[in-house]
């Protein structure tokens, strides 16, 4: 191994900055006790030694050492987080992925309350099927009770991961799925209408063939109580398929998840049948199963033009060897976990940096030749692998359960699946590459740094671009910040708009196309967002559940931008500003805006909201029309620097408001931002005066209403912002550095600090 190699290995700023906080083993005060050249070694070296179980030779486990260190410090391929926060450490839980029973009954479903607390301690995340339960309202056999049904469950599942997380290095994050067929269906798809309401979750409904054939012909489909399969209704399979669309449009979910296609491609039917799937979905697994991932960089791939495929196939080798060792050596958090896990072995070895090698090759993402390009290099990928699980099944022995398997009498094989294509976030902007198969994120964004300090930053490839050409300009730079896309930059060259494409400049059906391409190859699933404009509409999202179907997806996350900036504001908020009439700002000679003049007598309404620094009194007077004019903060007995803040907040409100800036806008840019003093009052958690603020104009947007949200209001048991964190995850902002979030998958990333939303 290359002691001499710089410590930064050539990594981003970026890189370094959220590996140190967040992979890099730290001593008991908090201080950072290696660099990323120790990690890298750290991991290789863990892995490599699982060899050793085979008797193979130290000197041929010392070069398996330096492959694997080549392979993970260059990033041509990272394992999941868990491996390289893990691998060589106490801990030693490496998976990122596990699937949890839940049984219809209370000890079945405490039991996975607790293991999955276990679980999320170790850094990893659950996916359940909640489908076995009995409905609501259902007779409970013991003890003649009534049973609460599955959402009730969930939330105790939602708390528990909540208690968990807090301090954690990764956060806890959940599956919940329901069959589409299950009585409380209706229920389950409106679950997060309430705001703040099961966070902790992704869900995704179980599609069944059964309901799609239904969908198509217009007609009703069974509802099965689990508790016994009888049918005791017929539901409307065109309503229930409305209703989820609706949802998923309204707010991105809940998510479909093809089940019995799923289960169509189950390796081990004879073991058992697929009810859930890992938290972002992409990871079908049996009832306690766990899988560890790995992504190659694609963008590493490229050689003089063109797909380097010889290099491909020799890293798809090595990750299916270490990916195979992962399980070898793996702490496993539950005895059931490790012996199901080793009976089916499954790997799930992707990609990232897909976008990059697009943009090297010269091909549009939502092109022909992109849809193609996909389905060669996942198909050599998953040949390849396939190869190499092979090989290591003649010298180790095949996966237990292949005697059970779609395998046997065919082929030997180590590892039950091979491929997955995951979320990338943290590991991407590792490998500094694009995230997983999606699009750019951006191609120049401003990203936070210490002390407020905004940077912005550019794709290198189009900075490269831009500079050979000659139309790089500082300025132009900064202006494609502003929405991250080049597409209506005059600027830039019609061929090279054509590759630099970002998420939103793509079409949703070339979305679902370039999933579908990749799912061809890909044993598992894959996990991609197919992001929608704000003013998308249901029928698009329709047409992308239709078409998914059509083209053999097993499932579909949606986002639609801005959608969940529309749900930390009522509906109310909105149309108060858009059916007044607001008098017009005056202006300069030179066109800038002079804030309307204040009048002598004014009216309006005092909050008062506790903050950490004491109790806060905002006042906000109102124009003729009843819209926002002005604003005054007083902190009662506290002064200083709190005091100070909050004047010079209210000073500027109230010019954005005389300048006729939308009160619902100045909210959004508001809410959300934390202190280190965050303070609880009666309807919810004030997380700073900033927040508190936000909050008084919130109520006063909202009718009038007493901010946060009173025993009066309709959802007064779930406060509207509980969880600082996922009130800005809805807007999207990172409620760590307030950087850009870029959705992903079912989870968010922020790409400034590497802060993602689930495990």
């Amino acid at each position: 191994m290359n002691s001499a190699m710089p410590a930064n290995l050539g990594l981003t700023g970026n890189a370094i900055k959220v590996l140190e906080k967040r992979y890099l083993k730290r001593d008991r005060e908090g201080k950072v006790q290696e660099t990323p050249l120790d990690l890298f070694k750290r991991v290789a070296r863990t892995i490599a030694r699982a060899d050793l179980n085979f008797d193979r030779p130290l000197g041929e486990v010392q070069a398996l050492e330096d492959r694997f260190f080549d392979m993970i410090s260059t990033t041509g391929f990272l394992p999941n987080s868990p491996t390289l926060m893990n691998a060589g450490r106490r801990l030693g839980q490496l998976s990122a992925c596990f699937v949890l029973p839940v049984g219809d009954s209370m000890d079945s479903i405490f039991d996975a309350v607790k293991n999955a607390a276990m679980i999320h301690k170790s850094g990893g995340g659950t996916g359940f099927s909640f489908s076995r339960l009995r409905p609501t309202g259902d007779v409970v056999g013991s003890t003649k009770g009534i049973s609460s049904g599955p959402i009730s469950f969930m939330t105790v599942f939602d708390v528990a991961t909540e208690t968990i997380k807090q301090g954690g290095t990764r956060r806890g994050a959940n599956m919940g799925l329901l069959r589409v067929d299950h009585p409380d269906i209706i229920d389950f798809i409106r679950a997060k209408d309430v705001n703040n309401r099961l966070n902790n979750f992704n869900i995704s409904v179980g599609i069944t063939e059964a309901f799609m054939r239904a969908v198509e012909a217009g007609e009703e489909y069974d509802i099965l109580n689990p508790h016994g399969g009888n049918v005791v209704r017929r539901e409307s399979a065109r309503k229930v398929f409305d209703l989820i669309v609706s949802h998923a449009w309204q707010n991105g979910e809940p998510g479909i998840v093809f089940l019995d296609r799923i289960n169509a491609g189950n390796p081990t039917p004879a073991v058992g049948e697929i009810e859930s799937t890992n938290p972002c979905g992409e990871q079908p697994l049996l009832p306690y199963e766990s899988c560890n991932l790995g992504s190659i960089n694609l963008a590493l791939m490229v050689k003089d033009g063109a797909v380097d495929w010889d290099k491909l196939k020799a890293v798809t080798r090595d990750a299916v060897h270490f990916l195979d060792n992962v399980i070898e050596i793996n702490r496993y958090p539950l005895k059931e976990i490790e012996e199901t896990t080793k009976s089916n072995r499954k790997i799930g070895l992707g990609v990232m940096g897909w976008a990059d090698m697009l943009i090297q090759l010269g091909i549009p993402y939502s092109s022909e030749s992109a849809f193609s390009l996909a389905g060669d290099v996942m198909n050599v990928i998953q040949a390849e692998g396939k190869n190499a699980s092979e090989e290591l099944a003649n010298m180790r022995g095949d996966f237990p359960n292949h005697e059970l398997s779609i395998f046997a009498g065919e082929r030997r094989m180590r590892n039950a699946t091979i491929t997955t294509i995951a979320p990338t976030g943290t590991l991407s902007i590792i490998a500094g590459c694009s995230s997983g198969v999606e699009p750019l994120f951006a191609v120049s964004f401003v990203r936070n740094v210490l002390e407020g300090t905004k940077l912005v930053e550019v794709n290198p490839y189009f900075e490269r671009i831009a500079k050979e050409r000659g139309f790089w300009s500082r300025e132009l730079i900064e202006k494609i910040s502003e929405t991250g896309s080049v597409a209506h930059m005059d600027e830039v060259p019609d061929d090279v708009k054509a590759v630099f494409v970002t998420a939103h400049d793509i079409s949703p059906l070339d979305h679902i196309k370039m999933q579908a391409a990749f799912q061809k190859f890909t044993d598992n699933a894959v996990s991609k967002t197919v992001n929608f404009p704000n003013h998308a509409t249901k029928a698009d999202v329709e047409e992308v559940y239709r078409l998914a179907y059509t083209l053999g997806c097993k499932g579909v996350t949606v986002y639609r931008d801005g959608s969940r900036e529309d749900q930390v504001l009522s509906t109310g908020s909105s149309s108060q500003t858009a059916d007044k009439e607001l008098a017009q700002p005056e202006t300069t000679a030179s066109g800038k805006i002079m804030p309307k003049k204040r009048p002598d007598v004014m009216r309006g309404e005092t909050r008062l909201l506790k903050t950490g620094c004491g109790n806060l009194y905002v006042t906000i007077n109102a124009d003729e029309n009843g819209n926002p004019f002005e604003i005054f903060t007083q902190m009662g007995k506290a002064g200083g620097c709190a005091a100070s803040q909050a004047e010079a907040i209210g000073r500027l409100v109230s010019m954005a408001f005389r300048s006729n800036v939308d009160p619902a806008e100045i909210v959004k840019q508001l809410k959300g931002i934390s202190c280190h003093s965050p303070a609880w009052g009666e309807g919810g958690r004030i997380l700073s005066c900033s927040d508190a603020i936000a909050s008084a104009i919130e109520g006063f947007l909202n009718g009038r209403r007493a901010a946060p949200v009173t025993k009066t209001d309709t959802h007064s048991q779930l406060p509207p912002h509980n969880d600082g964190e996922h009130q800005v995850m809805r807007q999207g902002a990172c409620p760590e550095c307030g950087g850009a979030v870029e959705h992903e998958g079912g989870c968010a990333v922020c790409r400034s600090c590497g802060f993602t939303k689930c495990a």
